[in-house]
């Protein structure tokens, strides 16, 4: 009797050991799932609010939003989504550091600045949004592989990049 309680004590230890080995397999791979679908959300969401300053402009000839809300009152935007990788949720806003591209064109530089400094920039003219991460991608977007190049704005052409500046840093 002693006996078969002791086989049935490694019995048991195995099959936790297994159990354990499954897990620490299975939480990487979770993982990864999860961060797709999360960046798969920031594409998404970032889409959204480079058409909402699209349909904005189009109402508003010559003119951009000079916040994210500004979007939301001239209902070119369903509802405010958050940044889905960053912290607390917040974006950083893509501004134009001159004068705004027209319809035909794309910027050449912009902006990027965290859109609680909104209020300190004068003339703020916002083309679209970026991640506040800064966090390394698995997915790959327009050739980026950081959350926070991955720029989603109004006039936006994949395939010439415009130079960033940061807030705050000098030219």
């Amino acid at each position: 009797m002693k006996e078969s309680r002791g086989y049935l004590v490694i019995m048991l230890m195995m099959v936790v050991f297994v159990i354990t080995l499954g897990l620490l397999v299975a939480v990487p791979v979770w993982q990864t799932e999860l961060q797709r679908e999360k960046e798969e959300e920031l594409i998404f969401r970032g889409k959204q609010y480079a058409e909402a300053v699209r349909i904005y402009v189009q109402k508003n000839p010559g003119r951009y939003p000079a916040s994210l809300k500004e979007l939301l009152d001239k209902k070119c935007i369903r509802k405010l989504y958050r940044d889905p990788l960053g912290p607390g949720g917040q974006w950083n806003v893509i501004l134009t550091t001159g004068k705004p591209p027209s319809g035909r064109e794309t910027a050449a530089e912009v902006m990027v600045a965290p859109e609680r400094v909104l209020p300190a920039i004068k003339n703020a003219q916002i083309l679209g949004v970026v991640s506040s991460s800064t966090n390394k991608s698995v997915k790959i977007y327009n050739d980026q592989e950081s959350h926070d190049k991955w720029l989603f704005f109004f006039g936006q052409d994949p395939k010439k990049p415009p130079k960033i500046v940061y807030y705050g840093e000098k030219k």
